[in-house]
């Protein structure tokens, strides 16, 4: 195939020159190579490509013909490799990652995009999960890494503290509170508060933050679908609390009302894990530095 593709080049060359010997100059080529070439195709095909008389080099109707095909194949063959030189950067392989909704909301996409830049031949496959799935996938050896809220064990797991980050408060604005103003719970009166299940680590804590600071719960939901608790904060007086990364772009944009949790605060960390049987592979290591730059940037928006 190799051999076809110089066999065009060439006989292109002849074709738009007019002449073996400049043809031979622009393809860094002897001018009896070049003649032997163009004699290959002709006698494969048995077709002439070029009349030859007094020094005029003239295409056949059947060089015209061929000449129209051979630029479509050349330029596509140039099309491919330039494609494949823009997978040349960085590293290659497969990374399987599992995120929370925590992660995914304001962390992922800059981090993603960071990173497939850098590392355009890495296929990167996330999943979306709460803690329990994710340890458990993560255990199974199924992914790479996850990040989850920090829990006790670690049977099978290596973990690591990646950020901590506040709790905050979310809602729609109705509590005549201050956008960013520290809030403390206990003053707002009895509040209709969505929460996640018992599955997620960060229940319980919340539990016992309400039961401690004198928190009064007038109604209590639970749900298990960020998208959907937080298209009910924003059209409805229910509330909902969650770490102050998710939250970092209505810092600005106010999508939201966001008030961090005061008197006292209320932080969670989010940790890393990873099968403690296996090490990190390269792009995965190289993928949990992006995201964990990304985590940290959002994250010292609130200290700001």
């Amino acid at each position: 195939m190799l051999e076809s593709l110089r066999d065009m080049r060439l006989f292109v060359a002849v074709y738009e020159e007019r002449s073996f010997t400049a043809a031979a100059e622009r393809e860094s080529a002897t001018q009896s190579g070049v003649s032997q070439h163009i004699r290959k195709i002709e006698d494969r095909f048995n077709v002439r490509l070029f009349t030859r008389g007094n020094g005029a080099v003239t295409p056949t109707p059947a060089g015209d013909s061929y000449y129209r095909h051979c630029i479509e194949v050349l330029r596509s063959n140039e099309a491919a490799s330039r494609a494949l030189m823009t997978f040349s950067a960085g590293l290659d392989g497969e990374i399987t990652v599992g995120l929370m909704p925590t992660v995914t909301r304001c962390a992922m996409a800059p981090a993603l995009a960071r990173f497939m830049d850098r590392h355009p031949n890495v296929v990167v496959r996330v999943t979306e999960a709460y803690s329990a799935l994710l340890t458990q996938q993560v255990r199974a050896g199924e992914l790479d890494f996850a990040i989850v809220p920090a829990f006790a064990e670690t049977v099978g797991l290596k973990s690591r503290l990646l950020v901590q980050t506040p709790e905050i408060l979310v809602s729609s604005g109705h509590l005549d509170v201050p956008h960013l103003a520290p809030i403390r719970l206990s003053d707002l009166g009895a509040i209709k508060v969505i929460l996640p299940s018992w599955q997620n680590t960060r229940r319980s804590r919340l539990e016992t933050y309400f039961s401690s600071n004198g928190v009064k719960v007038d109604r209590l939901l639970e749900l298990d679908a960020m998208l959907g608790t937080l298209d009910l904060v924003a059209n409805t007086d229910w509330v909902t609390i969650l770490p102050g990364v998710m939250m970092a772009n209505d810092i600005v944009s106010r999508g939201f009302c966001v008030n961090p949790l005061a008197d006292p605060p209320l932080e969670t960390d989010l940790v890393l894990i990873e099968p403690a049987r296996q090490p990190l592979s390269p792009a995965a290591h190289e993928f949990l530095d992006v995201l964990e730059e990304e985590a940290q940037r959002l994250n010292a928006l609130w200290k700001a």
